[in-house]
């Protein structure tokens, strides 16, 4: 097992393949994208590969692979088959917008891939364009129907912004009626690429569920699993669930087991530091996998209390102007 400083169990690894992605989701980058990285400056699947093994023989047992969107990047499921083999792993499952997703979901359920997380903000077709500034829904809600039809778990991944997206809420709940999908819904964070002014959180996750309420008090508060980022609810008779997830507000710290990997091989032991370790860099110099483990324990026995200690720490604060597509989704 892997103990961080606080007592927290690590046991979560959110590697990040790609930073680059096929939507320009105005929360997330401006619309013109970012400085893409080149390709010498990302992990190679063989790198990615080597420190995936390290990290689940030092007790990671569950890996999530995001990007950017992992699917534009070439042979993605080389990788993904790669990883599914490593002896320890117990869960492999990805985060994706769904616009590449539908044809590899055959492979997916293959390589035992039982998760998949589907961000998808709206339900109507042009709002959609709106927030991603392409038109690529009818695919999104393509890949939807393939997870499903293959019994793929999908949680449906939607970030909740003040004058954009609010009043997709409530269908978004409703589709839990009939559909066995978990529909989370996200607090807005302030990694947006530099592409607008944060102005602060508008809807925090008491705002979320008291909105669900006004439609459906009868809503029922579930237990939550450990670890759980989100507070988990239902309605009775509804097939799916729904989900809260404080990011902004942090309050799930307490119990984080969960480190991220960017692409380019930065450590972050929370999502709101600014990293410092380069594992790509200490592989390229030649580490060897004790001297790799060694730097990888020392920074997880460095671990912030909390969101908001990693955010004071930040070389450059305020004005979070990374992009989830750079840090990993």
């Amino acid at each position: 097992m892997l103990i961080d400083n606080h007592g927290r169990n690590i046991n979560y690894l959110r590697f990040a393949v790609t930073d680059r992605c096929n939507l320009r989701c105005f929360y997330c980058m401006p619309e013109d994208g970012l400085n893409w990285l080149s390709r010498k400056e990302l992990m190679s699947y063989e790198e990615m590969l080597h420190t995936c093994s390290l990290l689940v023989k030092m007790g990671i047992q569950k890996i999530r692979i995001t990007g950017g969107e992992p699917f534009v990047r070439k042979d993605i499921m080389t990788l993904l088959t790669s990883i599914s083999q490593l002896d320890g792993l117990q869960d492999l499952s990805i985060t994706t917008n769904g616009v590449l997703t539908a044809p590899y979901v055959p492979e997916l359920k293959k390589i035992g891939i039982r998760s998949v997380n589907l961000s998808l903000d709206t339900l109507d077709a042009n709002r959609f364009f709106t927030i991603t500034r392409r038109d690529e829904f009818a695919n999104v809600m393509a890949a939807l129907e393939a997870l499903l039809h293959h019994d793929i778990e999908v949680k449906i991944n939607a970030v909740v912004m003040d004058g954009k997206n609010t009043q997709d809420i409530i269908p978004l709940v409703e589709m839990t009626k009939d559909l066995p999908v978990s529909v989370r819904f996200i607090e807005e964070m302030p990694f947006n690429g530099d592409g607008h002014i944060y102005t602060g959180l508008q809807w925090d996750y008491v705002r979320i569920l008291d909105e669900i309420k006004n439609k459906y008090p009868q809503i029922q508060k579930l237990t939550d699993a450990a670890y759980s980022t989100s507070y988990n609810y239902q309605i009775p008779g509804h097939k799916g669930t729904i989900g809260i997830i404080a990011a902004y507000s942090r309050t799930f710290c307490g119990t984080c087991n969960r480190i991220r990997i960017t692409p380019q091989g930065e450590l972050k032991t929370c999502l709101y530091d600014d990293g410092g370790l380069n594992i790509k860099d200490l592989i390229r110099n030649g580490a060897s996998d004790d001297e790799l483990r060694s730097v990888l324990l020392d920074a997880f026995g460095n671990r912030a209390a909390d969101g908001w200690e990693a955010e004071k720490s930040r070389v450059v604060h305020p004005g979070l102007h990374e992009s989830m597509a750079s840090i990993g989704g």
